[in-house]
């Protein structure tokens, strides 16, 4: 490889942007991930699953393409949910841990709210920031 050439490649930013299902299907699968290594390490604490959830929700905004921002802020909620199943601590069967999950969401909203709030904020600003660049780019075709 030339000393040249490694302008011709695209950028990883371009590339390694996510659709809405593979930014909720990244989200749902780091918080399983997450929900795994909070209930081996830490004992299933909600806690330690709420902060895990933040860097998540923001990672998830940023990460997903500009025509899927309006999904960031939906799917990131969706996996909270999926990925509290294994630490919810429900017994007795599918209606134990349905209610698990239902008391674990409900003592945890803080956590999910804050996390909403974060991949909203991004995906806000990243649109701002796109439409922004946008309307300068018009201006600028337009002759003075």
């Amino acid at each position: 490889m030339s000393s040249g050439s490694w302008r011709s490649l695209p950028r990883a930013r371009e590339t390694a942007l996510l659709t809405g299902l593979g930014g909720g299907l990244f989200a749902c699968a780091a918080m399983v991930l997450a929900g795994g290594i909070v209930w081996l390490l830490f004992d299933a604490s909600l806690t330690g699953y709420g902060v895990l959830f933040l860097p998540v929700a923001a990672a998830t905004a940023v990460w997903v393409r500009p025509a899927d921002l309006v999904t960031a802020p939906v799917s990131v909620p969706i996996a909270f949910a999926v990925g509290v199943w294994p630490i919810a601590g429900g017994s007795g069967g599918v209606g134990g841990q349905v209610m698990g999950v239902v008391t674990a969401l409900s003592l945890q909203a803080g956590w999910l709210y804050a996390g909403t709030l974060v991949a909203a904020l991004i995906a806000l600003g990243r649109r701002a920031a796109l439409s922004n660049r946008r309307r300068m780019a018009a201006a600028r075709r337009l002759p003075a």
